[in-house]
């Protein structure tokens, strides 16, 4: 009963099966759909912030390579016509006029130069738009005049004047100490408008290479901050430059890198900036860093500001005059992923709505293919409880209409088979009973059979396998009889002679005896003959037990140590030796040797061995391949052959060439060869491991190197080389 409850408790209604899955596949279905639109329009988003932001740095930095490379080139300029003795610079009114015509032709607000002497002239516009010319000498006080000019660059009339003193000047005293083109601090001063200007400055020599003074140029900053407001990413986000120090050269935003204190202009910090966009990320950014000298590298950042993320992209920028400055690029993360969230709300919606439709369809659906299923339930209860007169309505559903067809059919067949088998009950009881019997005959026979089978196949694999043991033990254990009974009479030679010294030499040396005492001599003498007669009656015993045992080689070594190589070739080509032999399908396989003198080679000789043995029975395998297409006067025209050379490459490793003249392989064969599993041999023949095993043992295991070479109808050759000394391995 507890049993009927529980299987009860398991079972399903039909609407459940019918509904369940339905609704879980549609909704799956839309989520995953709605999670794979989310996944990848989030990785289009961030592909885009990423290129978006690395185009704009690489705009920010274009630019200021361009930009900031005009004083420098005009500075060079000048320097070069004032060496070459084109430009006299105590010609100090045509110099400057010279100057005045530059400024027409290029962006900055200052050129000019000071001499050694104290002298100088420039032209420059501090007044945004109008270009002056300063001249001055070295007598003070009032040496510096500043003129108004014309259209022609002539000076009309004097604006200014003043003491001038170069030495005391920065963008003078600067280049001239540091010998090379530098750029200076940057330059604030309140004219009629706010001036903010880089200085380069640059050394002049006259025609002999000495010392005449600098040139200078100023360039204006805040036109960076123009450049800065025009990219497309200063619509939603900030772009900013600073010094290391943390001053602010330039932003996108609409305040200015600087502020008025009783008309004098003072830079900013970016952490005082009056945008609060650029204060808060500056702030961060100064915190997380400790300071601004540790950003070496671009950085990508997420940083919040009033708990809105914002994607941050610090990237270094300098050049080779000294500037060293931090390009900042911030654009709130909501302006990428407005779109995707509201995507996301509509999947939501999609989902609950996709899951509704679904619910209502699956219950239609489960209750128009229940009911049907329900009178067929009802009627074969009723033909359980023996009413067998049960018929079922035909339906729409053409599978349940075939089934309606069965079941009423099978109720026909039902009531004509009841009524049989109460007339076939006895006639089928004794039938059964016939059939028992020889069912159990059969199973006996069956059993007998397949035990016979079993023992059979036993027998043929242990067979098998002692003929092989035997095959391999054969050797050795007649070298170790043959031996014994020359061990037997050395051993007797070494007793008498042992008993003879004992006669004519008597000692009483103390050592002598204790050693006689530690080794028992009586006792040792007396047991080496009775070991010698158990040995010989063991091999006797082994001999006619297997009488073809032998052994290929010696035991396989995992030791480490220094083996001579050939034997290693020898012993591997001696198990190899009813390979290589004349047999009636194959031909014998020619051996041919090419040793050179080697030195003992540090190795794990039993691994070395093995692979030795994989190369060799590929080869062999190779050219049996062969021979079995090939007639005996071709065999005889063209021998097959391995050829094994063995020589020192460059007096540190050991060189084992291993050549056949078989078909060879193609290239595509010969790239795939090391791979674990891959074998051309036929299903049952190959692992494909044994390649891929000997590479692993001599690259990783000796540090050495394994070469296949091969050409399609020459042939195959392989190149082992092995360090003579392993220091550097012994440890893998």
């Amino acid at each position: 009963m507890k049993r009927r409850y529980l299987d009860i408790f398991k079972a399903f209604p039909l609407q459940m099966v019918l509904i369940v899955p339905f609704v879980l596949q549609i909704f799956g279905a839309v989520g995953l759909v709605g999670y794979l639109s989310f996944k990848n329009g989030q990785k289009a988003v961030n592909d885009l912030t990423d290129k978006l932001m690395a185009r704009t740095s690489n705009m920010v930095d274009q630019h200021l390579n361009s930009y900031l490379s005009i004083p420098h080139k005009v500075n060079q300029i000048n320097a070069d016509a004032i060496q070459m003795g084109l430009l006299d610079v105590r010609d100090r009114k045509t110099v400057s006029k010279y100057f005045w015509k530059q400024m027409q032709a290029y962006d900055l607000t200052y050129i000019g130069f000071g001499l050694t002497t104290g002298e100088g002239a420039g032209a420059g516009r501090y007044h945004g738009k109008t270009v002056t010319i300063d001249d001055w000498d070295s007598k003070r006080p009032k040496n510096w005049y500043n003129y108004a000019t014309d259209s022609q660059g002539d000076r009309t009339h004097v604006n200014d004047h003043g003491d001038w003193n170069n030495f005391n000047e920065p963008w003078y005293t600067e280049p001239i100490k540091a010998g090379r083109p530098i750029w200076s601090r940057i330059v604030t001063v309140n004219y009629t408008y706010p001036y903010m200007a880089a200085s380069a400055g640059r050394p002049i020599y006259d025609a002999q290479n000495r010392l005449l003074g600098m040139v200078a140029a100023d360039i204006p900053l805040l036109k960076l901050s123009e450049f800065l407001r025009n990219l497309d990413v200063s619509r939603t986000g900030q772009v900013f430059i600073l010094e290391r120090n943390g001053k602010l050269i330039a932003n996108s935003s609409t305040h200015q890198p600087f502020r008025l204190i009783k008309n004098d202009i003072q830079r900013l910090q970016a952490t005082e900036s009056p945008d609060s966009v650029v204060q808060s990320i500056a702030i961060q950014l100064q915190q997380k860093f400790n300071g601004f000298n540790s950003i070496t590298e671009t950085k990508k950042l997420r940083l919040n500001w009033h708990k809105e993320a914002n994607l941050v992209y610090v990237n270094p920028w300098h050049d080779e005059y000294g500037l060293d400055w931090l390009v900042v690029i911030s654009v709130p993360e909501q302006t990428f992923m407005a779109q995707i969230n509201a995507n996301n709300r509509t999947t939501i919606w999609l989902c609950l709505e996709a899951l509704a439709i679904a619910i209502i369809i699956g219950y239609l659906t489960s209750h128009w293919i229940t009911q049907p299923i329900l009178q067929m339930n009802r009627a074969s209860k009723a033909m359980a409880s023996g009413n067998l007169d049960q018929t079922l309505d035909i339906r729409n559903i053409q599978e349940l209409n075939i089934l309606a067809h069965s079941f009423n059919h099978m109720a026909g067949q039902l009531r004509e088979f009841f009524t049989a088998l109460e007339n076939s009950k006895a006639e089928l009881e004794q039938r059964v009973e016939e059939r028992t019997v020889e069912l159990k005959t059969a199973l006996n026979e069956l059993q007998h059979t397949q035990a016979q089978v079993l023992q059979s196949e036993k027998m043929s694999s242990l067979g098998q396998l002692v003929a092989g043991v035997a095959h391999e033990i054969n050797n050795p254990v007649n070298f170790i009889h043959g031996n014994i009974t020359y061990l037997n009479e050395y051993t007797q030679d070494l007793l008498r002679m042992i008993h003879l010294y004992q006669q004519c030499h008597p000692s009483n040396d103390p050592e002598i005896q204790a050693l006689a005492n530690e080794i028992d001599l009586e006792f040792l003498i007396e047991d080496l003959q009775k070991m010698l007669s158990s040995m010989k009656m063991g091999t006797d015993r082994i001999r006619n037990i297997v009488l073809s045992l032998r052994n290929f080689s010696r035991i396989d070594e995992a030791e480490f140590k220094a083996v001579d190589i050939h034997e290693g070739i020898e012993s591997t080509l001696l198990i190899l030796q009813h390979r290589l032999k004349d047999k009636p399908e194959c031909p014998a396989i020619e051996v041919i040797r090419n040793y050179s003198n080697l030195p003992q080679v540090e190795c794990y000789p039993g691994q070395l061995n093995q692979v030795l043995m994989n190369i060799l029975v590929n080869a062999i395998d190779a050219l049996d391949e062969v021979n079995v297409k090939r007639t005996y006067q071709e065999i005889e025209k063209d021998p097959s052959q391995i050829i094994i050379c063995t020589s020192v490459s460059d007096s540190q490793f050991v060189e084992i060439a291993i050549a056949d003249n078989a078909l060879g392989m193609s290239e595509q064969v010969k790239n795939l060869i090391f791979n674990p599993f891959f074998t051309t041999k036929p299903v049952g023949k190959g692992t494909g491991m044994g390649m891929a095993i000997s590479y692993q043992i001599i690259t990783e295991k000796h540090g050495g190197k394994l070469e296949c070479f091969s050409t399609v109808g020459k042939g195959t050759e392989f190149i082992i080389q092995v360090p003579i000394h392993q220091q550097f391995f012994t440890a893998v």
